[in-house]
């Protein structure tokens, strides 16, 4: 798509990719660094949220995957794909 082409779209993208890989670095140090023993004891889950906040984040990481299978298993769906989608899988 043409805004693809911009500068300060591809400048911006670019940013937030960089912000997302210096945000990950930056966490796990943090959960190596404050590892008391063993990093698989660290204990962030336990509140009373941490159970809904698991769910939220299961549903988000699946949900993708569960749209693509719906969409690849909906024969009328298919139909309408490009030529060069077809053939992905």
């Amino acid at each position: 798509p043409p805004i693809a082409d911009n500068v300060v779209w591809k400048s911006l993208s670019d940013l937030h990719s960089v912000a997302c890989a210096v945000g990950a670095a930056i966490l796990g140090y943090s959960l190596v660094a404050n590892a008391q023993k063993n990093i698989l004891h660290e204990e962030e889950g336990r509140n009373s949220l941490g159970g809904v906040r698991v769910a939220i984040a299961i549903f988000l990481s699946l949900f993708p995957f569960v749209m693509w299978l719906y969409i690849y298993m909906n024969a009328e769906m298919r139909a309408s794909w490009p030529s060069h989608c077809k053939t992905v899988i």
